[in-house]
Order: structure tokens, then C-alpha cells, then sequence
């Protein structure tokens, strides 16, 4: 919820108010059209950028054309008019003035970022999603080092005190720097959570605990909506937007370490200790016994250190690995496509965050049933495809026949939803201990990176409207069928090594989870 918070906050960090070239401050008069006032705030409601200049007087008769970036003074105007054919001269905006009706401040009011500075409040999205891409490899790969409990102690510290440090930052630099690191440790946070709760529970309710974590990400999106509609001064938003997530951040502190990391690092006392604690706290007979796994010579195996290469050290995981990464690229891509090539539906901006938000919910919870009746690999590869077919019925949909564009635009991003929803638990099965944090973080650099394209794919629409659609289409048509030939992985208890990850579907996989002399599925355990 906390990072479903800061990910979206920024839609109102950047808002651009409607602005003109800074005015004189003894202004008498007003034109705008068929439009008059005595100030600026008198016309505010009808002006229109690119629909003509405000022309406003002085008390001493000087009269100006201002426009967004520039001001124009008339030389010898005789009658205040909005119509003007005499000499005038240019210059430059010195500062700006902004509509401050709907927005009171932003960071682009205080520091004026418009015009030739325009670029640097469109820069603060990508350099927050490169912070995400960044924090999601550096952090999934310390967590499998150093382990789960540490990352979210320090990341959720540090996602508090960054989020209150971006509410007091003087200058945009600082302000980008601080929004930087604060989407790495977000995002750190974030991947470190999938894996926790996956590692914490059993198969019969691992899926709705996993797609628990996207619905309270999509709640936090609705967060945002509510305080960005009640506080319009930006660094007042940050900080109650932080100050909500306080209480879910200091949870983890009181969390232990997961039984498979303790496990994987050999630290059986403590998990053995874990087990019969959690036994105990549920009434039950401590069944569950874990034992030091030992070579040929009677010696403890040592551990292996691994890196994302190990993600691709055989054809058959170097696959698998490339198929994840296509479907994590593609869920954030065609869902930012669809939000931002969509027809606008207009109304209230912060209604329309809400409910965009709120429409989630009801694809992961299909979803859910979903993956538990027909498993992950045939809800996550149909998905795909209907998302893929939907984009190209579109094209083929007259431009008159607008409602049935939108239909197959909201089935597209529906379906995508459920495909993006489950990627996070499917790659958590999908990979052993010793190397699922890294992968889920790795997975989600892929989907930053689909995240910073998509703006750009939604750009090809002046090429031709349908080509985004079109381009989305092909993509999630294709992998959806790559997808056919990912393991199915509905029943199956998390593998620990890579060898019983690369088996999974196999009739060795089934064979040596019997085998193995540590149980780690807690459903079958009751635990």
C-alpha cells in the first residue's frame, strides 16, 4: 500500500496549472476575448492556452499582450482594445503567473518549471521509474544475500525518512535526487514483500496472499486520489501521503526471517526454532523438522553464490528466464498503454484516479480463482492472448462506433491486469530460495523498463491512432503463446535449489519433493 502511494504520487507533483508571462503588478484592466476584468483571476475560467493573449493595462496606461512565454508591449495604443495593429516589441518572461484555482502549488508553480524548463518537470517520472529499475535489481539481489527480514527493516526506514526529505527540498535537484532514492528503496521494499509473503504461506493460500499485496498497491493508488482532492499544496500532499504509510512500514519490524531463507543459508536451529513457534501459535503438534543437508563424505553442503547469470545457466532456465521477462515487460507496457491512449473519459481528474485504481480490483480477484482451479500457466497465457486479440479487433472497429473501441479497450487492459497480477507469484514458484529475490527483482526492472516505453509507444498514435494498440497486440499475442511452455506450477511447494526449480513440471520434480528430507508445504503440514 505504501509503495502503491509513492509510485503514483507524482501524478500531481508535476500538475501544470494554466500560466501567462509574468504581469505588472498595477494592472487596471483586463481583456481576454469578449471577456473583461480588473485582474487575471477575473478571465482564469475562460482562458484557453493557444486561443490569443490576455491583453491587460496599467494604471499608467502601458498596455501588454501576455502569452504563456512571452509578453508583448503595444507602443502609442490610444484605446484599451483587445484588437491591436500598431508597433509593438517582445520580450521575454522574467518569471510567470499561474492559475492557482485548482491547483495552489506544484513544483513546476514554485519553481516554474514551463516553457524551455518544461522538460525538467517531465523528467522527474523517468528518473523516479529508473530509481524503481535500479532499486528492484540492487535490493532483490542483497535480500537472497543478506536475507528477507534486514531489507525490509532498512528499506521501509528509509522509504519513511526519504518521503518526509522530499516535502523539504529547496530546489529540483535536490528534489529529483531525493525522489530518486526513494524509489529505489520503494521499490526494494516492494520485491522483497512479494517474496516474503510467498515464502510465508502455503499453496492453498499463497495465490490470494500474493494478489492481497496487488489490491492493497491498487488501494494505495486510491489513497493518493483522496489526499491529492483535499490538499492541493504539493509538500503539504508528501508529507500526510508519507505519514500514512507510517503504520504499515514499522510492521515489519516485528517480523521474522522466512523458514526457506533460514533454510537456504543453513541456519536449521533457527528454523527449526520458527517452525515450532508457529506450530505453537496455532494449537498444533510440532511436525515439521529440518535437518542439515549433507554430501557423500558426511560433510554440510557449503552454499553456492549466485548471481542473475545463474537465471540463464541452462537452455531450459536461460528460457524460461527470457519468457518472464517478456511478460513482466509487456503486463506494465499494455497497461500503461491502455491507461494513456485511452479515450479520456473526462469529468474529475481525481475521480477518475480513484476509480482507475478501484477497476483492478476485480481482475485480480478473477484472477485468483482463476490460477487456483485452472493453475498459472493457463490463466496467465490465455490472458495474454485475449489482451492481444483484443488490440487488433480494435483496429478493424469503425472510428463512428466509439463505445465499441472503448468495450475492447477496457477487455485488453482487464485481461492484461490478470497476466500482470500473477507474474509477480508466478515468478516467486517459478525460481528457487537461493535466487528468488533476485529474479522478482530483475522481473521488475523489466517492467520499469516497459513502464518508461510506454509513454513513448503512445506517441506513435500521430503516426497512425492505432498503432500503440497495434504494437501491444502483436507483443502480448506472442508471448502469451511463449507462455504455453512455461511449467505449470499450481500445487507444486517452492524448490529450494536450482536443480528442483529447473525440474519443476517434470515427473522428477513430483519425485524428489517426496524424497526430500525437509517438508517445507504448509498446507500439507497444517502449519
Amino acid at each position: 500500500m505504501s509503495c502503491g502511494i509513492h509510485y503514483l504520487a507524482s501524478v500531481f507533483f508535476v500538475e501544470t496549472p494554466k500560466f501567462l508571462c509574468d504581469a505588472p503588478w498595477n494592472i487596471t484592466n483586463v481583456l481576454y476575448g469578449n471577456h473583461s476584468g480588473n485582474s487575471l483571476e477575473d478571465v482564469w475560467s475562460f482562458y484557453k492556452p493557444g486561443n490569443g493573449a490576455v491583453v491587460v493595462q496599467t494604471i499608467n496606461g502601458e498596455q501588454w499582450e501576455l502569452s504563456p512565454c512571452l509578453k508583448v508591449q503595444r507602443h502609442d495604443a490610444v484605446n484599451f482594445r483587445y484588437e491591436f495593429y500598431g508597433n509593438t516589441s517582445v520580450e521575454s518572461c522574467g518569471h510567470y503567473v499561474f492559475d492557482h484555482s485548482q491547483v495552489k502549488q506544484s513544483i513546476v508553480t514554485d519553481w516554474d518549471l514551463v516553457c524551455e524548463k518544461e522538460w525538467l518537470a517531465k523528467l522527474s517520472q523517468p528518473t523516479f521509474m529508473l530509481g524503481v529499475l535500479i532499486g528492484a535489481l540492487v535490493f532483490g539481489d542483497i535480500a537472497d544475500r543478506v536475507g528477507r527480514r534486514p531489507i525490509l527493516m532498512a528499506t521501509s526506514m528509509c522509504q519513511f525518512v526519504f518521503g518526509i526529505t522530499v516535502a523539504f527540498t529547496g530546489n529540483y535537484y535536490l528534489f529529483v535526487v531525493m525522489r530518486f532514492l526513494l524509489a529505489m528503496v520503494s521499490s526494494g521494499y516492494l520485491v522483497v514483500v512479494f517474496v516474503y509473503v510467498t515464502e510465508f504461506t502455503g499453496n492453498k493460500v499463497r495465490t490470494w496472499t500474493s494478489m492481497h499485496v496487488h489490491a492493497a498497491f491498487a488501494v494505495g493508488i486510491m489513497v493518493v486520489a483522496l489526499v491529492g482532492y483535499l490538499v492541493r499544496v504539493w509538500w503539504l500532499y508528501q508529507i500526510i501521503l508519507t505519514l500514512s504509510t507510517c503504520p504499515f512500514l514499522l510492521y515489519c519490524w516485528k517480523f521474522p526471517e522466512t523458514p526457506f531463507y533460514l533454510l537456504a543459508k543453513g541456519r536449521h536451529e533457527e528454523a527449526q526454532e520458527l517452525l515450532d513457534t508457529i506450530a505453537h501459535f496455532n494449537g498444533l503438534e510440532p511436525k515439521l523438522k529440518s535437518f542439515v543437508m549433507k554430501d557423500e563424505n558426511g560433510m554440510e553442503e557449503p552454499e553456492k553464490k549466485l548471481s542473475l547469470l545463474d537465471m540463464f545457466g541452462s537452455w531450459k532456465m536461460a528460457s524460461r528466464s527470457a519468457t518472464c521477462w517478456a511478460i513482466w515487460f509487456i503486463g506494465s507496457l499494455g497497461y500503461y498503454v491502455f491507461s494513456l491512449g485511452s479515450v479520456n473519459l473526462g469529468g474529475n481528474q481525481y475521480v477518475n484516479l480513484f476509480l482507475a485504481g478501484a477497476v483492478e480490483l476485480p481482475s485480480y480477484f478473477i484472477g485468483c480463482f482463476a490460477m487456483d482451479r485452472v493453475g498459472r500457466r493457463w490463466t496467465c497465457a490465455p490472458a495474454l492472448l485475449l489482451s492481444g486479440v483484443a488490440c487488433m479487433l480494435i483496429i478493424a472497429v469503425p472510428q463512428d462506433i466509439a463505445f465499441m473501441a472503448i468495450i475492447l479497450s477496457m477487455t485488453g487492459k482487464f485481461a492484461i491486469a490478470i497476466a500482470f497480477g500473477l507474474i509477480y507469484l508466478y515468478t516467486c514458484e517459478l525460481y528457487p530460495t537461493v535466487i528468488r529475490s533476485l529474479a522478482v527483482g530483475s522481473g521488475s526492472m523489466m517492467c520499469r523498463v516497459g513502464s518508461v516505453v510506454a509513454p513513448f509507444c503512445v506517441y506513435l498514435a500521430g503516426i497512425w491512432i492505432y498503432l500503440p494498440q497495434l504494437i501491444v497486440g502483436i507483443l502480448a499475442f506472442i508471448i502469451g503463446v511463449l507462455a504455453l511452455f512455461l511449467p505449470e506450477t499450481l500445487g507444486e511447494p517452492l524448490t529450494s535449489t536450482l536443480e528442483e526449480a529447473s525440474a519443476l513440471g517434470t515427473k522428477f520434480s513430483k519425485k524428489k519433493t517426496k524424497e526430500d528430507g525437509v517438508q517445507m508445504n504448509l498446507t500439507d503440514s497444517k502449519a
